[in-house]
């Protein structure tokens, strides 16, 4: 670990990076070059203290799961993510799938929905990115370890996951997310996590092993999708998305038709908090 290139490369960055680059307020009384600290730690989703002891050359050797917060707290490109790594005296993530980091063009689009939900997912369906207000509508999906990272794994494993949508449409839901685990398996083969995930739900779930015996392939969409909210009820939604093709991402944006009961209940939605787990 070289803690000083460490820090130094920490504190170039921070301070290329401009509030307006994500989403912050740049005030009357900024004299900082840049994010302050506390900001790039709020990005990051840890503490002050802990970020400014690695900016200052001090404090324990980042985690890998630190050091992927900070890349994507700092806007970090896949080249400049692995230098981070590398400097904090770990082996570079693998880019085979190159899933799991946000590239920073994607990040900037995120930052200018911040009134509105919308996410970046992963091929396999892993939440890597989330506004507030889809934290509110779906809850936070950032959170999950192991195979319950992928929305398709929670979908036949927890029935608790499946509370965002009416019943009725649970079982057209299950055929779409089985549809993209296919076809990401059929891209990365049975030897990729998205053989790991088939082979799991094979042997938990009856109704997975029955959807994927029919080999459904490209479905599609619907135009609205029906999602329901503990506090406002029942909301009828446009999905649109963005997708990253040279990161295998995709950015979903919800969006309610104007003048309809469902877009009031979507501004409603920036008023309230986190969607509790499990409602």
């Amino acid at each position: 670990m070289d803690r000083e290139q460490l820090a130094d490369f920490l504190r170039t960055r921070r301070e290329a990076l401009q509030p307006e680059d994500v989403g912050l307020p740049r005030g009357q009384r900024r004299r900082t070059a840049g994010l302050r600290r506390e900001e790039v730690a709020a990005l990051c989703g840890m503490s002050a203290d802990y970020y400014g002891r690695i900016e200052q050359a001090r404090g324990p050797q980042p985690s890998e799961q630190m050091l992927a917060a900070i890349a994507r707290g700092l806007h970090l490109s896949l080249d400049e993510r692995d230098h981070l790594f590398r400097m904090a005296g770990h082996g570079t993530p693998r880019r085979g799938l190159r899933t799991d980091h946000v590239s920073p063009g994607m990040m900037r689009v995120v930052d200018r929905l911040a009134d509105t939900p919308a996410q970046v997912m992963s091929v396999l369906g892993e939440t890597l990115l989330q506004t507030q207000p889809s934290m509110a509508l779906v809850g936070d999906q950032t959170g999950y370890t192991g195979l319950d990272r992928f929305l398709v794994h929670r979908w036949f494993t927890d029935p608790a996951s499946r509370l965002v949508y009416p019943e009725p449409d649970h079982p057209r839901h299950g055929r779409y997310f089985t549809a993209g685990l296919r076809a990401a398996y059929t891209a990365l083969g049975p030897g990729s996590p998205a053989g790991e995930l088939v082979d799991a739900l094979l042997a938990s779930s009856r109704e997975f092993a029955a959807i994927w015996s029919a080999h459904e392939v490209g479905l599609h969409r619907v135009d609205v999708k029906r999602m329901l909210h503990p506090d406002v009820g029942l909301l009828e939604l446009h999905c649109q998305t963005l997708l990253d093709e040279d990161q295998a991402q995709r950015l979903l944006v919800y969006t309610a038709t104007p003048g309809s009961e469902s877009y009031d209940k979507l501004q409603l939605l920036s008023s309230l908090g986190v969607r509790r787990p499990g409602t």
